[in-house]
Parts: structure tokens; sequence; C-alpha cells
């Protein structure tokens, strides 16, 4: 036989733990104290100029540069409170280019390549004309396939986690503290 009150007393402590952590949570994003986007800007920046990605890689995928340059374009607009120009007077102006394009071997087995690796990089400038300092940055993504597929057919299927790669890792070095 079960006491009414053993259960109903689980309950209260709860309820409570709940409505405090709902408390304290709507407390502190009301403050300002914590936010959940990771993005840095500084306030007086406020325009941005981003210049086409173009690809200086020795071996160019035509499709490379244009996305790029509008999946970056796309993310600054969507995620930060910056205004995009075309003047380059702009606060912060933005250029870079595909440094490598790479395919090596990352993969055997029984004595052939099983997994092969395309390796893509970007060479990114930022120049801060509010504070005159420029800063550059390299980042690097690789993605691995099956050996059995050719260049061609591995760059249809990785097209978009190229892209999305990136433009995200790029946008991190731009706007991030990391």
């Amino acid at each position: 036989m079960l006491n009414r009150n053993f259960t109903a007393g689980y309950k209260k402590p709860a309820i409570t733990i709940m409505l405090l952590a709902l408390v304290i949570g709507l407390l502190l994003s009301a403050c300002g104290v914590y936010t959940f986007k990771d993005i840095s800007i500084p306030p007086e920046i406020k325009t941005i100029k981003l210049n086409f990605i173009e690809n200086k890689a020795r071996y160019v995928n035509p499709q490379l540069s244009p996305r790029l340059t509008n999946r970056l374009q796309d993310k600054i607009v969507s995620q930060t409170r910056l205004n995009r120009t075309e003047s380059e007077d702009a606060d912060w102006v933005v250029s870079g280019y595909i440094s490598n394009y790479t395919v090596s071997t990352s993969g055997i087995s029984a004595q052939q390549a099983s997994t092969n690796r395309l390796t893509v990089g970007a060479h990114i400038k930022l120049k801060d004309n509010k504070n005159m300092k420029d800063d550059e940055f390299d980042v690097t993504k690789s993605f691995e396939f099956n050996a059995t597929q050719t260049l061609q057919q591995a760059e249809a299927a990785l097209a978009d986690l190229i892209i999305q790669g990136l433009s995200d890792e790029i946008f991190n070095r731009l706007f991030s503290n990391w």
C-alpha cells in the first residue's frame, strides 16, 4: 500500500527545480550575460564587402569559386548584423582565393588505393578600414571518397559538403574569437 503523501512529496521538488531553472535561464538571457551565438563583431563595424573568391589552385573546379562566394555572402547576411556593400570604403573588406585543390591516397587495402582524400584550401584576407589593420589566414578542409570513383564523380557527390565546410570555416575565422 502506497502512502499518498510519500508520492506527492517527490513531485513538488521536481516542479520547483524546473521552475527555478526556467527563471534562471530567462534572467541570464534577458541580462545579456550569455548569448547562444559566438559571433564577435566590434560595435564600430557596420558594413562589409565580400570580393569574389578566385580559384588559383593548380586544378580548377569551375563551380567552386562562385558557389563558395555566394554561400559565404548568404551566411554573412543571414547571421550577422553587417550591411553588405560594394564600396571599397566598407568597414571590412574580405577577399581571398582557393589556394589548394589536391587529391591524395588516404587508404590502402590489398595493395591498392581504397580511399582517396580531396583537400581544398583557401587563403583569406580581411582588411579592417576602421582600425587600419589587415589580417590573413588559411583554411583547409579534407573530404574522403572511395578510390573507385573518378575525381569528377567525387566532386559531384561532395560539392555541397565542400562549399558548406569551407564557408563555415571562413565564417568562423572571421566572426568568432577562435
